[in-house]
């Protein structure tokens, strides 16, 4: 953990809101006047598109599974040493992952290629990652004992696969049946190494559906922010003014002492209200740490 060079890392699946969660913490680093080093999960993948198909492909020949949830798929290591480095020092490396033809144009790249390393800006306040794996623990890496504010951000499973199965069938052109092979593909690696991750969260945001998702295989409409709830689970930053965040949210309650919940559509509003003030005291932390240096 470190004062002079805080890490925020929001982990959560594609589809899960962690575009919500981004924009919720960009809206605070411009009023805050923070310079971040923003961090994409992405780019500590360790293989570029073409060639995890083809590690993909050789897996299942061996009869073994392969995923971008996996240790194998990934450079945790690494990963971790970014998190342990820039806690220490505001220094560390990073790169891109081009996924589309607008992201890699600049670079004069494929879409699906990684940018070279590259060393972080200097004078940041702040390193922000957002990935699958901010919280990753496993025999060889354990990245989430660097973390300062740990967010994990996650829909109710079946939510999940209708998202997934909904985007790839729509915007990517895949057929249901292959995007049903893929979520079967990646199963073991989301049970040993994405789940165990929220337990490990200080905040976690959870989106519940209020309609029927029994059959995500079969369903195509992804319910709305209005069809949904937000369970919001406390651990470490537990002291919050729970009676002020029910006075300002609309419809909200409180389902256990460190449990509040939310309509689906406040959701960014709550995480407004929650984390400024842990950014602010955070940044007060940062100021001090450097008058004292």
């Amino acid at each position: 953990m470190s004062a002079l060079h805080p890490v925020i890392a929001i982990t959560g699946s594609s589809g899960a809101g962690t575009t919500t969660v981004k924009k919720a913490f960009e809206d605070m680093f411009r009023r805050e006047r923070i310079k971040p080093a923003v961090i994409e999960g992405d780019s500590f993948h360790r293989y570029d598109r073409k060639q995890m198909k083809e590690a993909i492909a050789e897996a299942e020949k061996d009869g073994k599974h392969l995923s971008h949830f996996g240790p194998e798929a990934n450079l945790f290591d690494k990963l971790e040493e970014l998190f342990r480095q820039y806690g220490q020092t505001g220094t560390g490396q990073k790169r891109y992952y081009l996924h589309n033809e607008d992201e890699a144009e600049p670079y004069g790249q494929e879409p699906g290629t990684f940018t070279p390393w590259e060393d972080i800006e200097a004078d940041t306040d702040l390193l922000f990652y957002e990935g699958l794996h901010g919280a990753i623990q496993t025999e060889t890496a354990n990245a989430h004992q660097w973390v300062d504010l740990l967010v994990g951000v996650v829909p109710s499973v079946n939510l999940e696969w209708i998202q997934k199965i909904s985007r790839d069938t729509s915007e990517r052109g895949y057929s249901a049946e292959a995007v049903t092979h893929t979520i079967l593909r990646r199963m073991p690696d989301y049970v040993n190494y994405i789940t165990p991750q929220f337990s490990k969260t200080h905040i976690n945001f959870q989106r519940v559906p209020l309609v029927d998702t029994s059959n995500p295989f079969v369903s195509r409409d992804i319910p709305t922010a209005d069809e949904s709830l937000v369970v919001i689970r406390f651990n470490k930053y537990r002291n919050q003014d729970f009676p002020y965040l029910l006075s300002m949210i609309h419809d909200s309650f409180m389902s256990r002492p460190n449990t509040l919940v939310v309509p689906g559509g406040k959701m960014g509003f709550a995480m407004q209200l929650i984390f400024a003030p842990i950014i602010h005291k955070m940044m007060e932390k940062r100021r001090q740490a450097l008058r004292e240096s």
